[in-house]
């Protein structure tokens, strides 16, 4: 068993991890369950002390159609794609990952598999398992440094790409806020100890702070309920490399100094200039690097941009993908308007 798996819909494989039987389910009873009408896929990377760690993924939409790669940061996970996923998935074939230790995906506690590089090989192999030749990436947060070295490592696969909130490159700023919660000790407390990660991202990570109450609060907190859950959201804040004694300074050096064989592909940037995290001055980097760019900023808009933004962003997503599309010489299926229409209900819980 030396080779990823790929289990189509259903629930998680019946399998025992080495740390426990415990799995990670969607609670469909709970409210915010209606807004995630996703059936379950599952990738299975084979483990060097047997079995397999198990990936969770959204895959939606016609099997031929094009590609979107949806790959979100931290704290969240493919929750936060959810309405992009209902608006796109009539023309597209739309793929959300929880990245390991996220979301509905498998907890390893140790520490090596929560790498930046390991994101973006994971990345690959899910790809490679589906046969995915082309792709457009949809990155935010973590998920937008991943999806640029994901791009950056085979440039010529890549389609387009969108760039919500995010970096992909160094930087010195650091919010206080998660500064603290990389103080030995004091962060793990923090952020596995009492979820302040995710739980204060919930208050501070949009504007509109009517759009994170409820249901969807609810959503976003639903998969790091305990210690053992918040691993990787710990992990990810660990794995901000500040000096090159890092181990993930590397890799990010590297993305940075191949952004370049980017220049060419249709590329957007939707941002929340409210956003405490990546500032407007990371736009700007962005903007500096990709003069082409087409670029969406709200200035009320924070973190979150795609909850804010949520009514600005879908039209503006889809005129890129058509535009793509047209580059490619791509034939997608009729308007996805019925389908948007269709799956409202889907969508009015968040």
């Amino acid at each position: 068993m030396n080779h990823a798996v790929i289990v189509a819909t259903g629930e998680r494989p019946p399998e025992t991890r080495p740390d426990g039987p415990r799995e990670i389910v969607v609670p469909r009873q709970q409210p915010w369950a209606d807004a995630y009408p996703f059936p379950a896929h599952w990738l299975g990377l084979p483990r060097a002390a047997g079995g397999r760690t198990w990936l969770h993924f959204v895959d939606e939409g016609p099997p031929d159609a094009p590609v979107i790669v949806f790959l979100h940061g931290n704290p969240t996970w493919s929750w936060y794609w959810r309405h992009l996923i209902v608006a796109l998935r009539e023309r597209y074939r739309c793929i959300a990952l929880d990245h390991l230790g996220m979301g509905l995906s498998d907890r390893p506690q140790d520490d090596d598999s929560y790498r930046l590089a390991g994101h973006i090989d994971r990345v690959h192999v899910l790809l490679t398992a589906l046969g995915i030749q082309r792709y457009r990436l949809v990155g935010h947060d973590w998920g937008g440094c991943i999806a640029a070295g994901v791009a950056t490592r085979e440039p010529a696969r890549v389609d387009g790409i969108v760039w919500m909130n995010t970096a992909a490159f160094r930087s010195t700023f650091m919010p206080w806020s998660i500064a603290v919660c990389r103080i030995p000790g004091v962060g793990a407390l923090a952020v596995r100890g009492l979820n302040a990660f995710a739980g204060v991202a919930t208050l501070r990570a949009t504007k509109k702070h009517e759009r994170l109450r409820g249901a969807v609060r609810q959503g976003y907190l639903a998969p790091y309920g305990n210690w053992h859950d918040r691993v990787a959201t710990h992990r990810f804040v660990l794995d901000i490399p500040r000096d090159p004694s890092h181990p993930s300074w590397g890799e990010l050096m590297s993305i940075e100094q191949n952004l370049s064989t980017l220049k060419d592909k249709p590329i957007a940037l939707f941002w929340g200039d409210a956003d405490f995290c990546f500032t407007p001055a990371f736009r700007k980097r962005f903007e500096a690097e990709f003069p082409a760019a087409k670029v969406h900023a709200w200035a009320d808009c924070g973190h979150y941009v795609a909850e804010d933004a949520r009514e600005r962003i879908e039209p503006l997503v889809r005129d890129l993908m058509a535009h793509v599309d047209a580059l490619t010489g791509v034939a997608t299926s009729p308007s996805a308007s019925s389908a948007t229409t269709a799956d409202t209900s889907a969508s009015k819980a968040a």
